[in-house]
């Protein structure tokens, strides 16, 4: 760390590197917190997790059982290490509890007083924290993948679902009705996400491999479809041929200044994007990931210290056989400047 801020201070080398470099340090040193742990009231595996933007003290959790939790993050023990506690659950005895697996809870983000869940049970409903009923239920033809509202909006109340169905399709928390659909994908749509400098941008994913950006105030609607070769694979294709994954999509989420838009599919690929242009930066990322699984817990990883290797080099002080993989500068150099 000493020698990029070396760099810097003599303007040998980029401002952005300096924040790379501690980005992933920091990220290589996350490991399981010893001084805190969840109360576990899942009988089955968590599928989805969101905490509220409002305080960042309550956390909301689904189950593939249909059950749903709400946690108190706080510490009101006085101790360091400490419990997060269940305040209320929507259980198997609970009349309004989904039938099948729960796929999307978020919280509305302007008050904590109602939150969402969407099921395998064709259903997205609007729950009211306070009592824990039922205020709104949306009905679908076919399975439900995902869903998300708007962090900015303040002109609509839109709620994006994903399903079965290529369309998706968007609801209106007002009305209680669906607003509108968007055409354009050809396979199920498996991850919906707004972007957070927008609130008229949304991005979705499918299993026909493709990312679709689309302006909901136009009757159009679809901007761009992503494409992984930005183009230069085949020129003279068209867009139906442009592919964000090599597999299905199944999984997408914009950076917290919505500038850029990042992407995971079947095919192993992590890919991040310029969201106004579209254009692939072609990060190439470490192997760092966070895993959920039926024992009911979260756990992150990452990748063991290289062993050096025993040449003349590698008994150097500060030689790169001694460093985490990770450590290295892999970014593109395609923003450098931005």
């Amino acid at each position: 760390m000493l020698g990029f801020l070396w760099a810097r201070q003599s303007g040998l080398d980029s401002p952005i590197r300096l924040t790379r470099a501690e980005t992933t340090r920091r990220v290589l040193s996350l490991e399981l917190n010893k001084d805190r742990d969840v109360e576990s009231i899942h009988e089955n595996g968590v599928n989805t997790l969101d905490i509220e933007h409002v305080e960042g003290r309550y956390m909301l959790s689904g189950g593939t059982d249909g059950v749903i939790v709400l946690y108190d993050l706080a510490n009101f023990s006085k101790n360091l290490s400490y419990t997060c506690k269940s305040l209320c659950k929507v259980g198997k005895g609970h009349p309004d509890v989904h039938k099948f697996s729960v796929e999307t809870v978020q919280w509305y983000p302007h008050d904590t007083g109602i939150f969402t869940s969407s099921s395998f049970d064709k259903t997205l409903k609007i729950w009211d924290t306070n009592s824990l009923r039922v205020a709104e239920v949306f009905h679908f033809d076919g399975t439900v993948y995902s869903h998300h509202m708007s962090p900015v909006a303040t002109k609509h109340s839109l709620i994006a679902v994903g399903t079965k169905n290529p369309k998706v399709q968007l609801c209106d928390l007002k009305s209680g009705s669906c607003s509108h659909i968007l055409q354009g994908h050809r396979g199920e749509v498996l991850a919906v996400c707004w972007s957070p400098r927008y609130d008229y941008i949304l991005a979705t994913a499918s299993t026909d491999s493709k990312v679709k950006l689309w302006d909901v105030r136009k009757a159009t609607g679809c901007l761009l479809t992503l494409d992984q070769h930005n183009g230069e694979k085949s020129k003279a294709s068209s867009e139906a041929a442009n592919t964000a994954h090599n597999g299905r999509v199944n999984g997408l989420c914009f950076t917290s200044d919505g500038l850029h838009l990042l992407t995971v599919g079947t095919d192993d690929r992590m890919r991040l994007w310029n969201s106004s242009s579209g254009e692939n930066t072609l990060v190439n990322y470490g192997k760092e990931l966070y895993s959920g699984s039926k024992d009911c817990k979260v756990l992150a990883w990452v990748p063991a210290l290289r062993e050096p290797v025993p040449d003349e080099d590698s008994e150097k002080p500060g030689s790169r056989a001694h460093l985490n993989p990770a450590f290295d500068d892999a970014w593109s150099s395609s923003d450098e400047d931005g």
